[in-house]
């Protein structure tokens, strides 16, 4: 019976959701607290809570802190030079857009934190994807994949998880994996060039110049794909109407009210903003890359540096409080919004274990493996990471899963390594899940509804990740 509500949960979840029924915020809340009274433990709901809460602290305190600052670094310019090469190379084609977004979602998720991805991608890339008018659920599809694949890395999470778990060499299972892996993100490139084709068909190309006095019209903020034919789809420059789309009214010239109304959504390019700390410029790389550095070799607890991190970067770049005040103001939308949905999902994530239904979904799960699968459990491991990643947490996993996956493995010959191996392969998917805090950043800072882009990318991750889990077998990894 638990297994059938633990199911049924999440499912209710996500069907409502993507159905627009509810806000994220609100389900996360209430569709677990329903059904922990449909499963005869409702007064014990505020204990789940609480034990939900104090485990997801810290993730909230450093998504929190690690907002402010790398919002800070965004306001006084450090990544303007990546933004800048990343804009030379699309030049204003939507098909260089989408592939820019995924290799630099790539790049930035060397540091292993995917909030940190997401923030960076968002602002770089956000100002425009909203000139051109494109999807941004590719935006946001294409980032979280490229983020899952790389999320792999040793520090990362979850390959010292599964490292921790089976009592292995984090390098020993990563390194073998790097050929799968290297096909795995050569894959979300090339989905990216594949979308950018599609967009590129659908909004049409422009120059730079033409994109920046595009005139704004009232418009979804998630534009999905394959939404517009005929008209609509050669309604960029060149197609039935383009002109009027792309640069407004002859006697508007592209600029008016409607500009200026939307200058505060495209700052990130202005190279004038009063924010940019140019003198600074050494001083906040080097503090970014000594504060990766220290996460890498976990000198303090991720929040602890955040927060060391977040009040040396306001000190020295805004010594006067009334700019301090303004810019923790300027980014507190953002803070809010991605707490209060990380507390939110402690809500669900404590009713999921505390009532054990996440236990009786694994064993479950387990017990269905046929017997004539044991010799391929490596197999087996990986395709079940894809929906056990996406509905469970990487600890519940990691630690409750995979080692009754690796034991079952070992009594049919099959490697330990090759366990955790496949075990990472769901990673693409897993970055998507709603249980996932990062993934409300990416979708909070790009004005993206958590269903549509759950919709969009689902797919697109599942397939990623069985590119990843086709490469290894070919390879002889797994």
């Amino acid at each position: 019976m638990l297994t059938i509500l633990g199911f049924a949960m999440i499912a209710t979840f996500l069907v409502l959701i993507m159905m627009k029924k509810m806000s994220p915020i609100a389900a996360l809340v209430l569709i677990p607290a329903l059904f922990c009274v449909f499963v005869g433990k409702g007064a014990h709901l505020g204990d789940y809570v609480i034990d939900g809460v104090s485990s997801l602290a810290p993730t909230a305190a450093m998504l929190m802190f690690a907002i402010v600052y790398f919002g800070v670094m965004i306001d006084v310019g450090l990544f303007d030079p990546i933004v800048r090469a990343i804009l030379k190379f699309c030049k204003a084609d939507p098909m260089r857009v989408v592939v820019g977004t995924a290799l630099l979602a790539a790049i930035v998720s060397l540091d292993g934190d995917g909030s940190t991805t997401f923030m960076i991608t968002v602002s770089a890339m956000y100002p425009l994807y909203k000139r051109l008018k494109m999807s941004l659920v590719v935006m946001t599809g294409v980032a979280a994949m490229a983020n899952g694949v790389m999320n792999t890395l040793p520090w990362g999470g979850p390959t010292a998880r599964a490292a921790t778990a089976l009592k292995v060499d984090a390098t020993d299972i990563f390194v073998p994996m790097i050929p799968a892996l290297a096909v795995g993100l050569l894959a979300v490139v090339a989905l990216a060039y594949v979308l950018g084709l599609r967009e590129r068909r659908r909004v049409g190309t422009l120059t730079l110049d033409q994109a920046l006095v595009r005139e704004r019209e009232p418009e979804s903020e998630t534009v999905l794909i394959g939404a517009g034919s005929g008209a609509e789809a050669g309604a960029g420059r060149g197609g039935p109407g383009g002109a009027d789309r792309s640069r407004g009214s002859a006697g508007s010239g592209g600029s008016g009210a409607a500009d200026e109304a939307s200058d505060d959504d495209f700052k990130g390019l202005d190279p004038n903003r009063p924010t940019l700390r140019p003198k600074l410029y050494w001083f906040n790389a080097l503090l970014t890359v000594a504060l990766l550095t220290a996460m890498i070799m976990e000198l303090l607890p991720i929040p602890v540096l955040f927060l060391l991190g977040a009040a040396l970067a306001l000190t020295v770049n805004f010594p006067h409080i009334p700019d301090q005040k303004a810019r923790i103001a300027a980014h507190a939308d953002n803070v809010l919004n991605v707490s209060g949905m990380v507390f939110a999902a402690a809500v669900f994530t404590g009713v999921l274990t505390g009532t054990g239904m996440v236990d009786s979904m694994a064993n479950w799960l387990v017990e269905t493996i046929p017997e004539g699968m044991g010799p391929h459990m490596g197999l087996v491991t990986g395709l079940l990471s894809l929906p056990l990643t996406y509905f469970m947490s990487n600890d519940g996993f990691y630690f409750g899963v995979l080692p009754v996956l690796a034991e079952a493995g070992h009594a049919h010959g099959v490697s330990t390594l090759e366990i955790a191996r496949a075990s990472i392969v769901g990673q693409p998917l897993h970055m998507s899940s709603p249980l996932v805090p990062a993934v409300y950043v990416l979708v909070g800072m790009a004005r993206v509804e958590f269903g549509d882009h759950t919709k969009f990318v689902v797919k697109w991750a599942v397939l990623t990740s069985l590119v990843i889990l086709a490469a290894g077998i070919l390879f002889g990894i797994i």
